[in-house]
């Protein structure tokens, strides 16, 4: 029988869901089914395995947090600056503070990670992949700075949304002054 892929997208959801509140010992396939709403059972009917379901989650994660086609399009089209640059980090910001149970999902399997070599080897090339795909867009798009530059932004993002999403070293500060002051203080002029 072939799967609805809507319904595997919500499972998907609801386990994101289940992960951001519960963390990854709350995160079974009965509490997916209770979260979606579905008679127990549908999640394992999608995601046969512990394994199957994370990387199931972890594709899920992708694809909500994944920038737009024409977005990607409009920067690449921009002449590039350390202001694009900027504004590109900020849309990066917005989009997982936004998904904020979506990116506190993606914090706890980093977590469970440094415990779990197997999920370390399926995010690590989840996250890998992502950080390949932000050099690519880097170099084409000819924005300011090259791999050692683009990790040290993945860095400082994620220390900043961290800190956004959890309890805040300074919940005054403004999210747009901190990535002008990254981006000023990580990029070189020119």
């Amino acid at each position: 029988m072939a799967k609805n892929e809507q319904r595997r997208r919500a499972l998907a959801d609801a386990g994101l869901g289940v992960l951001a509140r519960e963390g990854t010992r709350g995160l079974t396939h009965r509490a997916i089914d209770e979260a979606a709403g579905v008679p127990i059972g549908t999640a394992s009917n999608y995601f046969r395995s512990r394994e199957a379901l994370i990387a199931g989650l972890v594709d899920r994660i992708g694809e909500r947090l994944a920038p737009s086609p024409d977005d990607l399009e409009r920067r690449a089209s921009e002449r590039p600056s350390r202001a694009l640059f900027a504004d590109y980090l900020r849309d990066i910001v917005r989009r997982l503070s936004e998904h904020r149970e979506v990116t506190l999902a993606l914090f706890e399997l980093r977590l469970e990670s440094s415990r779990r070599p197997e999920l370390a080897a399926v995010l690590g090339a989840w996250q890998r992949a992502g950080f390949e795909a932000d050099v690519a867009f880097n170099e084409s798009a000819g924005l300011p700075g090259g791999r050692r530059e683009i990790a040290l932004f993945h860095y400082a993002i994620d220390g900043l949304l961290l800190d956004r999403l959890t309890t805040s070293i300074d919940p005054d500060a403004s999210t747009d002054e901190v990535v002008d002051a990254l981006v000023a203080g990580l990029l070189p002029e020119g």
